[in-house]
């Protein structure tokens, strides 16, 4: 790792916002609400059932179900980093933050190009809940569909999981939302402005009467940079982009135990595909030679929307959460039909849909004083279909490519079926140690049917006040990506130039794998806290995705075999008008040997990762984040953070075989509170992204599965103005 002086100074200097981590075995994170509505931590210990409320006023029956809810997810021997609302607002571009650059504030969060992001070394693979209901993720990536405006915490729990948690198992993103009962009836408007063209004007709104409530919001983005530019240029060329995301929650208390509620949310999203100037075409086209690359006109859309009722309730001693619901998302590349033929030989108009419709239930036990039995199924139900409208150029009888293009149709559909149940239970022996023990069973029908038992084992012990170690085991099970499969019927381009040269197995496989987790957490008094935390996993049929396309989609491939490793560093501070975090992570991730998708492969590649292992493209050894936020004030603070990495995968001697440059990125904000006799509190915030303008490269364009060249932003100047009504 080559750190410059200033990074290493800033790294030990840094340490924002009370973004905070434990080990999963201290609090439950819920809310109490005090009488002026006003959230307040709740200390109660999740090994405890949930506290009784005696005041049944709406607002007091909604905490008491916050906390039934919350019990019925337990971390206990997992690793677990909370960013609250509070956190959130903190953050440079605050509640304007994309969700999953608020993420990047936890340890071992790597990221990559297209708003990707990668957990302990795995791609993707992030299991997303909300008020504890799954929203199956989207094609495009959910942490591009919900806004941080929605959350009241988010907590980011990877490791060692319960048997509750399963198929997607590289982290889960669990989210609690703003809750109208808490907030009272009110609203706010705001807009944020800046470089790159940025406008993103929002609006929320939110509210209660009776059993009645409801929060909704909604917000608009456009800009001149919606993809990482693919030079080191200031401004991308041809890289405009236009998003509309909404989010609703609507609650009904049936009665003092039981409430309905209906979640859903929808994101349309358009992106103009950032242009390289000065490539040279490999193809003729008709009669043209010559085209400039910087004029190429590709676009994609990407739409994601989806709606869960959830019942939550108790039945006698059990507590409970049915729901049912459907995520549906869309993705549409269009190319430039003429461009992209005498560049890569190949002009596709490719398209993807999905449909999941899913049925999870949860259910939570109490046995005796010291045991908790948790339970529960979930099901799920997805169509998929792909459609490719791609022209090409036949080959000659010599081999060589003809300069008339012919039109190739390939348009396929698939169906996926999950089962799943588990059983699990959560044993407190004495005040010291609380074992989590349980089995999960999982199942996933494709083209062929896979399933496994899993069983896991998490270990908390108490060792004093201040003093907790965790460790725990779990054996994983995890199918691939339904809306990432393709089933490319590969022979219809044979004498073309999309020919491959190496069919291989077309059908992606589930990913088995082992997976060990211990660490420590220290308190040294009420506000400083250390973590450390270890963790390694050794899997067959590894999983990875690439972009082996123009578009950019996403494909899955597996590995023979994989292992992961790695180490986190964690360090938190809370102290009066100032706050601050810090994080270190190691990783490496290796695979060996590709057994599916092997036509997205050159054949030395193949022959190469047959007989040695490779790191993940993914990859990136070094990675730490960290910030300070100083209140000058009770209406004006001042804050700053950053990232850095040392650097993902690219191709050396062999695939993968070297890295790319390091990488800081420093952000610098200043907020201030106007108060107005007339109109009241008027929230200001300016916030500089990459305020050292530091030029750096994600991506050079090789790699295992690298479509493109991408770069990190450039300087940016944002100021965001919120009302509050």
């Amino acid at each position: 790792m080559k750190l410059s002086l200033l990074a290493l100074s800033l790294a030990a200097a840094l340490s924002a916002m009370p973004v905070y981590a434990t080990d999963g075995s201290t609090t439950d994170n819920s809310t109490d609400v005090d009488t002026t509505g006003a959230a307040t931590s709740n200390g109660g210990t999740r090994n405890k059932p949930p506290a009784k409320v005696k005041d049944l006023g709406s607002i007091d029956v909604t905490a008491a179900l916050d906390r039934a809810r919350n019990a019925l997810s337990p971390d206990t021997g997992s690793s677990q980093y909370v960013i609250d609302q509070k956190a959130i607002a903190a953050l440079p571009l605050g509640d304007s933050t994309p969700l999953n650059q608020v993420l990047l504030q936890a340890p071992g969060v790597v990221q990559d190009s297209y708003g990707g992001m990668h957990v302990r070394g795995d791609h993707a693979n992030l299991q997303y809940r909300i008020n504890g209901v799954i929203i199956p993720e989207s094609i495009s990536g959910f942490g591009q569909t919900l806004d941080a405006r929605t959350i009241q915490n988010v907590k980011l729990l990877d490791g060692a999981l319960p048997a509750q948690y399963g198929l997607r198992t590289a982290a889960v993103v669990d989210i609690t939302t703003k809750s109208a009962s808490a907030l009272g009836n009110g609203g706010s408007v705001g807009i944020t402005g800046g470089s790159f063209g940025t406008l993103n004007p929002n609006a929320s709104v939110w509210g209660s009467s009776g059993p009645w409530s409801g929060f909704f919001t909604a917000n608009y983005m456009e800009n001149d940079v919606g993809i990482e530019n693919p030079t080191g240029s200031r401004k991308p060329i041809h890289d405009h982009t236009n998003q509309v995301k909404g989010f609703g929650d609507i609650t009904y208390l049936i009665n003092n135990d039981t409430r309905l509620s209906f979640l859903f949310g929808v994101s349309n999203n358009r992106f103009q595909i950032p242009n390289r100037p000065g490539l040279t075409p490999q193809f003729g086209y008709l009669d043209t030679v010559t085209f400039d690359s910087s004029k190429l006109n590709e676009q994609q859309r990407e739409n994601t929307r989806f709606g869960m009722l959830a019942l939550q309730g108790k039945f006698g001693k059990t507590d409970y959460q049915v729901s049912v619901g459907q995520r549906y998302t869309s993705l549409n590349f269009s190319p430039d039909p003429i461009g992209d033929l005498m560049f890569t030989g190949v002009a596709s108009t490719v398209s993807r849909n999905n449909r999941a419709s899913i049925l999870q239930a949860d259910f939570a036990t109490p046995l005796g004083d010291s045991n908790t039995l948790r339970y529960g199924v979930y099901g799920s139900f997805e169509h998929a279909s792909s459609g490719n409208n791609s022209s090409v150029f036949p080959l000659d009888i010599n081999g060589n490519p003809t300069t008339t293009p012919i039109n190739i149709i390939d348009n396929n559909r698939i169906t996926a079926k999950t089962w799943s149940a588990y059983v699990q239970d959560e044993w407190s022996i004495g005040d010291k140690w609380t074992v989590n023990y349980g089995v999960r069973g999982d199942k996933y029908t494709l083209a062929r049917t896979e399933s496994q038992l899993s069983p896991r084992l998490g270990v908390v012990y108490q060792a004093t006040d201040s003093t907790t170690i965790h460790a725990g085991y779990s054996r994983y099970f995890t199918p691939p990506a339904t809306e990432m499969i393709t089933t490319t019927s590969i022979s219809k381009f044979d004498g073309t130039t999309n020919a491959v040269s190496n069919p291989g197995n077309a059908t992606p496989l589930a990913e088995r794998s082992d997976y060990f987790d211990a660490g420590i957490a220290q308190n040294f008094g009420s506000s400083l806290t250390l973590g450390l935390d270890a963790y390694y996993r050794k899997a067959k049929r590894l999983q990875d995705e690439g972009q082996f396309g123009s578009a950019l989609i996403y494909s899955t491939f597996n590995y023979g075999l994989g292992h992961v490793g790695g180490v986190e560093f964690t360090a938190n501070y809370d102290e009066g008008p100032v706050s601050a975090y810090f994080n270190f992570a190691y990783n490496r991730s290796m695979g060996k040997k590709v057994i599916t998708s092997q036509y997205n492969f050159g054949v030395d590649e193949l022959a190469y990762i047959a007989n040695n292992y490779i790191h993940l493209d993914h990859d990136q050894t070094y990675t730490s984040s960290g910030g300070i936020s100083y209140a000058i004030t009770s209406d004006t603070k001042v804050g700053a953070d950053y990232i850095f990495g040392s650097g993902l995968r690219r191709n050396g001697s062999v695939p993968n075989g070297d890295s790319m440059p390091d990488y800081f990125q420093l952000n610098l904000s200043v907020s201030h509170d106007f108060n107005f006799e007339s109109t009241g509190k008027l929230h200001t915030q300016l916030a500089v992204i990459n305020a050292l303008d530091r030029t750096y490269q994600l991506r050079d364009g090789t790699g295992v599965g690298v479509g493109a060249p991408q770069f990190g932003p450039r300087r940016g100047v944002y100021l965001s103005v919120q009302k509050d009504f």
